[in-house]
């Protein structure tokens, strides 16, 4: 998938996802976004990629269903937003079957969906100036 292609698809699953009551409910706290505003979009691209492939890359994740926290770290709760939080929701919404390991490609495809997801969450809700 070229970047023009994946940043269509990451369009259009935001889109769909936000036909879901249950994906809209999730925004980030003041805590998670100025911890994301505070190490930056590369870090955080990195703690989503790391975190899907330790999390959900896996053929048979443990805990599987039950292995991402719901808060704690902005990644987590955008994994929750975007269905990318489990193998059955990215089954689900994905169409990327369970029990087998997750390609780097995909890996990096729900990254970026992870992270858009992020990004539009920061720009819904600027930072309030000091003082």
């Amino acid at each position: 998938m070229n970047e023009a292609q994946q940043s269509a698809w990451v369009r259009e699953t935001l889109g769909r996802l936000a036909q879901s009551q249950f994906r809209t409910k999730f925004a980030l706290s003041d805590k998670d976004r100025a911890y994301a505003r505070a190490k930056g979009k590369a870090v955080i691209g990195r703690h989503a990629h790391d975190m899907l492939r330790a999390r959900v890359g896996d053929a048979e994740p443990r805990n599987d269903g039950r292995q991402t926290p719901w808060r704690g770290h902005p990644v987590f709760t955008a994994q929750h937003a975007t269905a990318t939080c489990c193998r059955g929701c990215i089954e689900k919404w994905h169409h990327i079957p369970k029990g087998r390991e997750l390609s780097d490609e995909e890996i990096d495809r729900l990254a970026s969906l992870v992270m858009a997801w992020i990004e539009r969450d920061l720009v819904r809700h600027p930072a309030h100036p000091a003082g």
